[in-house]
């Protein structure tokens, strides 16, 4: 029934084309998002055509004899469109096995897009997964996202600290330095996490330059000092806190507050979700408990993140 081919340059502008009117899709899965590290994945993204028609798409890359969807984005299931349906979507996964088969993939590694991101409802790929795969749920990581329509008021000590931003007069910018904020909050993300950050500043830079209206840089200041800042990603009706960090002066100043408060309340008023993402560590196996209060102090709640695993059998 489907066709199943494997992507190549040649094919971008038809896959540009389907994210853009897809019903899960965001950003990150256009090209020029997804090719940015091509050097450190194996790409096997994949396009099923149904006769002529361009069906569904699937990103993915490959290690060894495993399929990931995908190893270097935060999520990657099965891209459709409106026209999808769910008994296509059965037979499709069904081919999809038999093609890893003939490749010689014996695993599957699959991050369901979190339905938040869903523009129209698109979870007919979780119903094949568990019918026609087998699929057992590998990881599950804890979102918090923030139904903007709620309206569910800070907690007391974010309400304290924004009034505290307020009379300290901190000024938010908008589309601020990422040169600035960069080494702040990898400073931030070592103290904390003995960690640094997905994408390195240059990085991060050329993404900027190629998603200008979809990557936004929030940065706070006291005076001309920068002590705070939010790298937020723009994906529809979603907002993605990407990074954040403030130094100790942003922390006892309330430069998070103030920021938040800018953005929530006044520079997006048409989006519908606040996604501050996940606050786990070792594949979800541990809940840091004071960042997820902390994200759950402006109102966030829980949206599970999930990988899905299935054998493919020879």
């Amino acid at each position: 029934m489907f066709t199943i081919r494997r992507y190549t340059p040649a094919d971008k502008s038809i896959w540009d084309l389907y994210v853009a009117k897809s019903k899960n899709a965001t950003f990150l899965f256009r090209r020029d998002y997804m090719d940015y590290h091509s050097d450190r994945f194996r790409d096997h993204s994949l396009l099923f055509f149904k006769g002529s028609r361009l069906y569904a798409l699937l990103p993915a890359n490959i290690e060894g004899d495993t399929l990931f969807s995908h190893h270097g984005l935060t999520y990657g299931g099965l891209l459709m469109d409106k026209e999808v349906c769910t008994a296509d979507v059965l037979t499709l996964f069904e081919e999809l096995n038999d093609y890893l088969r003939q490749q010689g993939i014996r695993k599957v590694l699959y991050r369901a897009i979190p339905w938040v991101y869903h523009r129209l409802p698109a979870e007919e790929d979780l119903y094949a997964m568990f019918w026609k795969c087998g699929a057992r749920l590998q990881q599950r990581m804890s979102g918090t996202v923030i139904f903007m329509d709620a309206g569910l008021r800070w907690r007391k000590d974010h309400r304290r600290r924004l009034r505290q931003a307020q009379e300290s007069c901190l000024r938010v910018e908008r589309d601020g330095s990422l040169e600035a904020f960069w080494p702040l909050m990898n400073d931030n993300l070592q103290q904390k996490f003995g960690a640094s950050s997905v994408h390195t500043l240059d990085e991060i830079l050329l993404l900027k330059s190629r998603f200008p209206n979809e990557i936004i840089q929030y940065n706070a200041y006291l005076g001309d000092e920068i002590v705070g800042g939010i790298t937020f990603y723009v994906m529809g009706h979603v907002l993605h806190g990407q990074y954040s960090g403030t130094n100790d002066a942003g922390k006892q100043l309330g430069a998070m507050e103030a920021i938040y408060d800018q953005v929530m309340y006044r520079d997006f008023p048409h989006i519908r979700y606040l996604d501050f993402g996940t606050s786990n560590e070792e594949g979800g196996l541990i809940l840091n408990e004071g960042l997820i209060a902390h994200k759950e102090g402006y109102g966030g709640r829980t949206v599970m993140y999930d990988t899905y695993e299935w054998k493919i059998e020879p």
